[in-house]
């Protein structure tokens, strides 16, 4: 009796079928909770599948912790960060080098609403200037993580998870306030044209 407690503690809330958050890696479903001997000692592992990197990895279960593993976050977190990527982008004036690692550091932290900033912060409309190959990398990066989550909480595809996210960067005041001078700009032109 005292062993499958302490196994169910160790393995602290996470159970196969479910799906987590893996910080370095994204979203993925725990398929099998394993026990292995390594060096004479029994070890719980957790297997966890991610499916769109066809990867699997097991997860010492006295490890997850450490590595930041989390539980998928609620209806509640989806929303705020679809709200975070309608704020205002904020871009920092330092070296791109820096910015680029802050963003890769917020991108493998796991954190929903640190994914959604790089998100809002990376995202370029027709009417903006273009984004340089790095940028577009961590972007599309980002917007994958933030994608899965979302496809995962709201049980629907990650086609339509970027689709909401799209529709909420779409709604951020300075974006509205960009597509209605260059609607204006286009008139301007065409009445020139004329």
């Amino acid at each position: 009796m005292a062993t499958s407690t302490k196994k169910t503690a160790q393995r602290q809330g996470f159970k196969t079928g479910e799906y987590i958050v893996y910080p370095a890696h994204g979203v993925g479903q725990i398929t099998a909770i394993e026990e292995q001997n390594v060096a004479g000692h029994s070890l719980e592992l957790l297997v966890i599948v991610f499916e769109q990197d066809k990867m699997t990895l097991r997860v010492p279960v006295a490890k997850i912790a450490s590595v930041g593993m989390r539980k998928l976050g609620d209806p509640t977190a989806v929303k705020k960060a679809l709200e975070t990527v309608r704020g205002r982008p904020r871009v920092k004036r330092t070296m791109w080098s820096r910015r680029a690692q802050e963003y890769e550091a917020k991108i493998n932290s796991g954190d929903l609403i640190a994914i959604s900033e790089v998100v809002r912060d990376l995202f370029r409309s027709e009417s903006q200037p273009e984004q340089s190959y790095s940028e577009r990398q961590l972007y599309e990066a980002a917007l994958d993580r933030m994608a899965r989550e979302i496809a995962a909480v709201n049980k629907c595809s990650e086609t339509e998870a970027i689709k909401q996210i799209e529709q909420n960067l779409a709604k951020s005041p300075s974006r509205m306030k960009a597509a209605a001078e260059a609607a204006a700009e286009e008139d301007e032109d065409k009445e020139e044209a004329a």
